[in-house]
């Protein structure tokens, strides 16, 4: 079964020092859990990203930074696990749950991964109110799942990966502070807003990507850069 581990905290400076320290880390856990990652990069910093809203016919589009708290989204991996237990037990040992937290979310299923085609790579997160998450299987879920399907063919080759998600009652938040492992139920960030699918899109240029991800079923995208660094 595949996650999605979303990693939330704060944006924080770092020396080279520190910089240097933390990749060395990441470069540890991608060593220890390489069999296990499907998918992953750092994200560049919200204020880059853009937030795509409002009915299909009529998108508005917001610049970051957009976050209203001090905890965003800083990177993903998607992680292949036989069971739940084994996927926190891998959340647990990327960096990030140190410092902020690292949210796993099943996927209800993962697109194989294709080739893409352009010059950056960007992570789309589909965003619904949470009173209107779908249970995944039941007609409205696949009605949506349908429009789905009518994006890909005409995405095409620019989608990289995507999977949809199961309902936030099913997320696990993963902390480890002292050498604790501290997990709760739910996502970190308690809102009226929750993650409910993303895309990784491959296009030219940032006015591609937006013109992209504007065009998925969804009531919000945020739409966030990937900066590579990962090598995966």
């Amino acid at each position: 079964m595949y996650y999605l581990a979303l990693l939330i905290g704060p944006e924080r400076a770092r020396t080279p020092e520190e910089g240097a320290q933390e990749m060395v880390e990441y470069q540890n856990f991608h060593a220890k859990a390489a069999s296990a990652i499907h998918a992953g990069d750092a994200l560049f910093p919200v204020a880059e990203g853009v937030r795509i809203s409002g009915a299909p016919d009529a998108r508005v589009i917001t610049d970051g930074p957009f976050a209203e708290g001090a905890e965003v989204a800083g990177g993903y991996y998607v992680l292949e696990a036989e069971h739940l237990d084994d996927a926190l037990t891998l959340a647990r040992d990327i960096p990030e749950a140190k410092h902020g937290a690292v949210e796993v979310w099943p996927l209800v299923h993962c697109s194989p991964e294709f080739d893409g085609q352009g010059a950056t790579n960007w992570l789309a997160l589909l965003i619904e109110p949470r009173d209107e998450a779908l249970l995944p299987g039941t007609p409205e879920w696949e009605a949506v799942a349908d429009k789905h399907g009518v994006f890909r063919a005409q995405a095409g080759d620019h989608i990289k990966l995507a999977g949809p998600l199961h309902p936030p009652s099913t997320a696990t938040t993963v902390r480890v502070r002292d050498g604790e492992v501290l997990l709760t139920d739910g996502p970190y960030i308690e809102g009226a807003e929750i993650a409910n699918g993303f895309y990784v899109l491959t296009t030219d240029d940032r006015d591609q990507a937006i013109e992209l991800a504007a065009q998925l079923p969804a009531s919000t995208v945020e739409l966030r850069q990937l900066t590579g660094v990962s090598g995966l």
